[in-house]
């Protein structure tokens, strides 16, 4: 009785660099799905703390009030609350010198949150590159340990006078392997990667806007 040849046994019985090149895609994949769901809900929680902050800040209170109930967690501060406190912070301790005046003030205040922005806009994007990386890279990989698989088969082959299908398709089917393991580590990392991206850049639009629309406030207030 025969068996049919298992994708286990072609990995099983493939040479050493290619097994170390799937490996190798095999960690890469691993690593990007744990990127994948790590940003997932990382990215998700940013969204729905735009929307809390947002409906809070623009329901009419006190800022002096809303400023000192964040000072509480100002080292659990991400997002638009973080953005707001740097600012407003800067504005508040600037505002209590009588030296300064307004533009000095609005100008550290818009320093501030540009900083704070900029920050902000790394940790959504971080790990992205990651996924860029394995997406462009993987195949190429695979390819890699394809082509030293048939290479190592042909060679194989050079010492025998007639070679025969059955004898080829095995170390085809070997090689062939690495290829779709490559193509398994690069499609997930890139969809992941064109999404969350897409994601980042309207959390970065929603960031910078608010950072525009919290300037003209207190340039208002400023004035007065």
């Amino acid at each position: 009785m025969t068996h049919e040849p298992s994708i286990w046994s072609f990995v099983a019985n493939a040479g050493p660099i290619v097994k170390l090149v799937m490996l190798l895609l095999l960690a890469a994949s691993l690593w990007s799905w744990t990127i994948i769901f790590q940003r997932f809900f990382f990215l998700k929680d940013a969204g729905l703390a735009v929307k809390k902050f947002e409906k809070k800040f623009w329901s009419g209170g006190d800022l002096n009030k809303f400023y000192a109930e964040l000072s509480i967690r100002q080292d659990e501060l991400h997002g638009l609350e973080n953005i707001f406190h740097a600012g407003f912070s800067e504005y508040f301790r600037l505002k209590k010198q009588s030296t300064v005046n307004a533009d000095a003030i609005i100008d550290a205040s818009q320093r501030a949150m540009r900083i704070a922005l900029a920050k902000e806009i790394a940790l959504l994007e971080q790990h992205l590159s990651f996924l860029a990386t394995v997406g462009s890279t993987s195949p190429y990989v695979g390819l890699f340990g394809t082509v030293w698989g048939i290479m190592t088969s042909f060679r194989a082959l050079s010492s025998v006078q007639q070679a025969t299908m059955a004898m080829v398709a095995p170390g085809i089917s070997e090689a062939l392997i690495a290829t779709a393991m490559g193509l398994f580590a690069a499609i997930p990392a890139v969809i992941s990667y064109n999404r969350y991206a897409s994601e980042v850049e309207k959390l970065a639009n929603l960031y910078d806007t608010f950072r525009e629309e919290f300037s003209s406030i207190l340039h208002r207030q400023v004035i007065q």
